[in-house]
């Protein structure tokens, strides 16, 4: 299958008319815009525009000075020569070629000439008879979207996809140039959070002296950069108020650049330097001695006090926990080393509470919001302690004569192998990426895909992202899951099932110290099923929940 093609980072010099029907003129232009896309190293592209003049302006309005277009058209013609001159001028430069149709005919001649890829001006954006005929190029398409409402956007996001068209749409704003207060960058988040697998645009006609909104739609997400680009050489004296000379392209491509370094990468965690480091730890707080310390003596907040500086290797006050034993003796006032310590183990209340911040977390980075009225299990096969490694969070949604449970695993976690005799379920992935075998089959899964699990199919999960994911299925049943690992099987459910309701607000303990809040799981209720002791005959596994 053809990969989607890569709009991404793209640049697109906009020649439009600035060639003054001249082609060496024009080349000068391709000149200057293939070195500074050189000097800066963007990928870029060179945009003509092409309209049969003969059937593009009716015959009666040739001599006709408005609109006055037509006579700017007609002055500065070029014939598809002297285009292809153009034309290999910008692929001797480096860079891609790129034309806007503005009818039929002019996508034969695209076609005939091999562009690289077709763009579709706003005032084209609801022809349909052009779209059509574009639709059949098989190229890729750029879309503006200027003057359009979102209904507009949506008809042509949707007829691309009808259509097999590799596409990205521009926010554009047709006026020339455009004021600051009606650039609208906000709709670059709207559109990329309406149309989330189309790469974004921005179609600048801002003063070209300005390099401040580049930045801007970069921060907002824009991954395509369009502006019109002309030279001053000769008898052109001047460029219109929105197109820029070389020297102003290059300030405009170093602005997209220092966006670049200022938003960072697009990866979710960030990353952070030694230097970033170091500079937190100078204003740190590290853990001495309040008295002398025996080798082997257990501590407690009196036993020490919090100061700066922190050494290397010293024990940081964050870190400190009340019951944490020295191995080593230590004098009044005197450092301790985190290495020459022993720390305990968090509580099993820890592993619950810093778990379920991440997964509320996760919940509303992927937008998935929760009634009032829920309750989250947390079952933890192998114990509490090893829930980060095993383990999975399940948010009952409802339990009918269907079900339907929010799935939640944090990055590396893992469900063991099980199956379930009556139960039949489909997991429907909406954040993250959920590994599945299923009866041996592995798949991985991406948000809107799914799978189905059968009646006494084993499977087994697990995700290196994290992963949320829907379960919709028959009624849940607590006595319809079987587990290869018998060890499982033999657990209590308390010891591998902790039950919260709504997040727990009302069961952890309110207390001024958060490190001595009680920790009070909810019991399974008398009236529900305990889990059956009898064995599976096939597989000798006693019925547990998942």
């Amino acid at each position: 299958m053809r990969q989607s093609y890569d709009f991404n980072d793209l640049f697109i010099f906009e020649m439009a008319n600035n060639h003054q029907g001249d082609v060496q003129h024009g080349l000068k232009i391709i000149r200057e815009m293939g070195s500074a896309a050189r000097d800066h190293g963007v990928r870029a592209a060179v945009k003509f525009q092409f309209r049969d003049l003969d059937s593009f302006i009716h015959p009666d309005f040739r001599d006709a000075s408005e609109p006055k277009h037509i006579q700017r058209f007609l002055s500065t013609e070029l014939t598809l020569d002297a285009f292809g001159v153009m034309f290999d001028e910008v692929r001797a430069q480096g860079m891609l070629t790129m034309c806007t149709p503005f009818d039929e005919r002019s996508v034969d001649h695209i076609e005939a000439m091999g562009f690289d890829i077709i763009k579709v001006a706003s005032a084209s954006c609801q022809d349909w008879p052009l779209l059509e005929r574009i639709s059949e190029a098989n190229l890729p398409v750029i879309v503006s979207t200027g003057g359009q409402d979102i209904a507009s956007i949506d008809n042509i996001s949707s007829f691309c996809h009808h259509r097999g068209i590799d596409h990205a749409l521009m926010h554009c704003v047709a006026l020339y140039p455009t004021p600051d207060a009606h650039c609208q960058l906000n709709q670059i988040d709207r559109l990329s959070e309406r149309y989330r697998d189309t790469t974004i645009g921005w179609s600048t006609h801002e003063a070209p002296d300005d390099t401040d909104v580049v930045i801007a739609a970069y921060a907002k997400g824009a991954r395509i950069f369009e502006k019109h680009v002309g030279v001053i050489d000769g008898p052109v004296t001047a460029l219109n108020a929105y197109s820029a000379t070389p020297e102003q392209v290059r300030a405009w491509l170093a602005a997209y650049q220092k966006a670049v370094a200022l938003c960072g990468n697009d990866i979710h965690d960030t990353h952070h330097t030694q230097a970033e480091r170091d500079a937190l730890a100078a204003l740190q707080r590290g853990v001495y001695a309040r008295a002398p310390l025996t080798a082997g003596q257990e501590i407690g907040l009196d036993d020490v006090f919090f100061a700066m500086p922190l050494h290397d290797g010293q024990l940081i006050s964050g870190r400190f926990k009340a019951g944490t034993v020295v191995n080593q003796e230590v004098e009044a006032q005197g450092v301790i080393d985190e290495g020459a310590t022993d720390i305990p183990s968090d509580p099993d209340r820890k592993v619950i509470q810093s778990s379920l911040h991440q997964i509320k977390a996760m919940l509303n980075e992927a937008r998935i919001p929760l009634n009032s009225d829920f309750k989250v299990e947390y079952s933890h096969h192998h114990g509490v302690e090893n829930f980060r490694e095993i383990g999975a969070v399940l948010i009952d949604v409802v339990n009918r004569s269907y079900c339907k449970k929010i799935v939640a695993q944090l990055p590396g976690q893992y469900h063991p192998a099980h199956f379930h005799k009556l139960k039949d379920e489909t997991f429907i992935v909406v954040y993250g990426t959920l590994h599945l075998e299923v009866d041996g089959h592995h798949k991985i899964l991406s948000p809107g895909e799914t799978a189905v699990v059968q009646p006494g199919v084993w499977h087994h999960f697990w995700t290196e992202t994290g992963v949320i994911f829907e379960e919709i299925s028959s009624t849940h049943k607590n006595d319809d899951s079987f587990y290869k690992d018998k060890r499982i099987n033999r657990m209590p459910r308390a010891d591998r099932k902790t039950i919260v309701d709504h997040w727990g607000r009302f069961t952890l303990g309110d207390k001024n110290d958060s490190r001595d809040e009680i920790w009070t799981p909810r019991r399974p209720a008398a009236d529900e099923p305990a889990p059956s002791d009898a064995e599976d005959e096939e597989t000798g596994a006693a019925t547990v929940d998942p």
